[in-house]
């Protein structure tokens, strides 16, 4: 399913409408970058998509396992990334 791509200000904006009117995935974009999804839950979910979901999760945590990492790891590395990046760009700009 392709998402919706909407700027944080248009959210905002519209929040019930995206989320009680509109049924596909959001992604949310600043300044032209994807920043976060939203994924809709009020429509049914068949159990093959939920076991599907389940089944990617567990494949997930044993790949993460295999290589020795969790997710807080991940997350505070993400983070040293973004900020160095950010602080890149930053500077770039003056």
């Amino acid at each position: 399913m392709d998402a919706i791509k909407v700027g944080i200000r248009e959210l905002r904006a519209d929040l019930p409408k995206f989320l009680l009117e509109t049924h596909r995935a959001l992604a949310v974009t600043k300044h032209g970058e994807t920043v976060g999804y939203d994924i809709p839950t009020r429509k049914h979910v068949s159990d093959a998509d939920t076991e599907a979901l389940c089944e990617a999760g567990r494949t997930m945590d044993a790949m993460l396992a295999a290589k020795g990492l969790v997710e807080e790891t991940i997350a505070i590395e993400f983070d040293v990334i973004r900020n160095a990046n950010n602080a890149t760009s930053a500077n770039m700009k003056s």
